[in-house]
């Protein structure tokens, strides 16, 4: 029963109500976020993430499919063997040109 005098301001349901919009509100944007995730386990596509490119500290997430395989930099120079395999050339105007060396027949 309601009296004529009565506020509906003061109607606790009221703060309930507002307190569950609040919550779809942020459920809402955390699903945006998971969805725009390179990372996104839904997601069919395959993704490379480098974090802190350059640094010491530079880690690389790779996913393909459903799997996640993360490199991180241990700070070394690395070394091994090798062969000089050809040259590049930087032009001026940004372009690099790959050119073969031809070995000198002995």
């Amino acid at each position: 029963m309601r009296f004529l005098g009565e506020n509906e301001g003061d109607d606790p349901l009221l703060s309930v109500v507002n307190v569950i919009d609040v919550f779809l509100v942020v459920i809402a944007m955390l699903m945006i976020i998971i969805v725009r995730n390179p990372l996104n386990p839904f997601a069919a596509k395959n993704a490379v993430v480098v974090e802190n490119p350059g640094k010491s500290e530079m880690r690389i997430t790779m996913k393909e499919g459903q799997e996640l395989t993360r490199y991180e930099s241990s700070g070394e120079i690395g070394q091994g063997k090798g062969a000089r395999a050809d040259i590049a050339f930087r032009l001026p105007d940004g372009r690099v040109i790959y050119v073969l060396e031809v070995q000198a027949a002995r």
